[in-house]
């Protein structure tokens, strides 16, 4: 694991040279991938140990979604180095970013995954404030850092109360525990706030709205992740607990899914409806790591993956819509099929993706949490239903009202698009379809 982190950070002087190291750093990202791609073993156990830092296969499975999105922020936010709008810097904050991701994903030692887990939020924060839009970008940032810190020193408490306890704050060597529920809630609430859970979840649609494509990508492909990934590798220390307390929160994210669906299906904002329908989709996530069964887990890993890709490629596409028109509003982006026919394609692409239509990992994964959920408890099908069909509907719905209609009569002139863009789209939505054919590996790390 040290060589892939020593690559990256030798890769740091790159980004403040005078020619050629935006594209530099983008095919060297794209390397280090591959070389991390040869190194993904098919064990049960940790692999690539070294020095705290270790991987197993859910480890390798986000550490590679984090370079792919890290690889695609890069392609996709070309108008910052067009502009000179201080690309180097943020260059350097998107290495930064990964290296910090990549190191959470991969330690061993709690502590260490706690510093790592709230280091990230900082070049997040610089993102959203140094390239965002609007001048709300600033009470975006507050909300975001309020939110995840307020959670998160209890979670550091609880972590010491552990090392007192069990001696060893080690991820391989910590066994179950017995505890009350309110050590048992300090310790998953930062988490439930990282995910995020319905009722926790306010800073997500405002921090997605003001943030530029590379944070908003980076934070629904990556940074949402970090929460069920917590979960998961601290479930084992609270099996015992979330076997008393897991009703708890399924009920909180299945109602919280549905009233979320419903809340998608009156958006006007482009950026606010996908970053709504993040939250139904971690919903069903929560769901499925509480029920603690191995599709439960299973799933929920493949759903992170599915929904990384999905709503990222959705982010992208608002975007290419956003710097052409200067809106985000559907009511203005109506009958983009008149102006940029090309486009449609991907937009039906990645909606019906985001509906789970088959072949997309979505489709297994949504399967998956449906039939964990409902083993847990099958009066849960009703709202399973509901969720799955408001699902289908608010995709629909954003597919719909911008592609078809009459077209704004403001809007006089559009560029289609162009290589770049529609290697981006294609990008998201390849991994997104052809890994359902290796979808063996997601369910090797249990």
């Amino acid at each position: 694991m040290l060589k892939v982190i020593f690559m990256i950070l030798f890769l740091i002087p790159c980004c403040f040279l005078k020619k050629g190291y935006w594209f530099l750093v983008q095919n060297n990202l794209l390397l280090i991938m591959f070389i991390m791609m040869i190194n993904m073993l098919s064990g049960n156990g940790f692999e690539m140990l070294s020095m705290g830092f270790g991987c197993d296969m859910m480890s390798f499975g986000l550490n590679l979604l984090t370079l792919w999105i890290c690889i695609l922020m890069i392609l996709a936010s070309i108008k910052i180095k067009n502009m000179n709008n201080y690309e180097n810097i943020f260059l350097f904050l998107i290495l930064i970013l990964l290296l910090l991701l990549l190191c959470t994903f991969s330690s061993l030692n709690m502590i260490f995954f706690y510093i790592f887990f709230e280091s990230s939020l900082i070049p997040t924060l610089l993102l959203i404030l140094g390239w965002g839009y609007q001048p709300e970008r600033i009470q975006a940032g507050f909300y975001l850092l309020f939110y995840t810190l307020f959670a998160s020193l209890p979670l550091l408490i609880s972590l010491m109360w552990f090392g007192k306890n069990l001696l060893i704050l080690n991820f391989c060597f910590s066994g179950n525990m017995k505890m009350n529920f309110f050590v048992y809630f300090i310790m998953i609430f930062a988490f439930l706030v990282k995910m995020p859970m319905f009722l926790v979840h306010l800073w997500l649609p405002k921090a997605h709205v003001e943030a530029p494509i590379s944070g908003s990508m980076i934070l629904a492909g990556v940074l949402l992740k970090l929460g069920g990934y917590g979960l998961l590798r601290m479930m084992k220390l609270m099996i015992y607990v979330s076997m008393k307390y897991g009703f708890l929160w399924i009920s909180i994210s299945m109602v919280g899914g549905l009233m979320i669906s419903l809340l998608c299906i009156r958006q006007v904002d482009m950026k606010s409806l996908i970053a709504y329908s993040s939250v139904a989709h971690m919903s069903l996530v929560l769901g499925g790591i509480f029920t603690l069964n191995c599709w439960g887990l299973w799933m929920s890993f493949l759903m992170m993956i599915s929904h990384g890709l999905c709503s990222s490629g959705l982010f992208c596409l608002s975007n290419m819509v956003y710097e052409r028109i200067g809106s985000r509003s559907m009511i203005i982006n109506k009958g983009m099929l008149n102006l940029m026919p090309s486009l449609t394609l991907w937009w039906f692409l990645l909606s019906s993706s985001n509906m789970s239509a088959p072949p997309s990992l979505n489709l297994l994964s949504e399967i998956g949490l449906i039939n964990s959920i409902m083993s847990w408890n099958s009066s849960s099908m009703v709202l399973l239903m509901l969720i799955s069909f408001f699902s289908a509907l608010y995709s629909i719905y954003l597919y719909s009202y911008t592609q078809h209609g009459k077209f704004y009569s403001g809007v006089y002139m559009m560029m289609s698009g162009n290589h770049r863009e529609y290697l981006l789209l294609f990008l998201h939505w390849i991994p997104l379809n052809m890994l359902i054919l290796k979808s063996e590996y997601f369910m090797l790390w249990i």
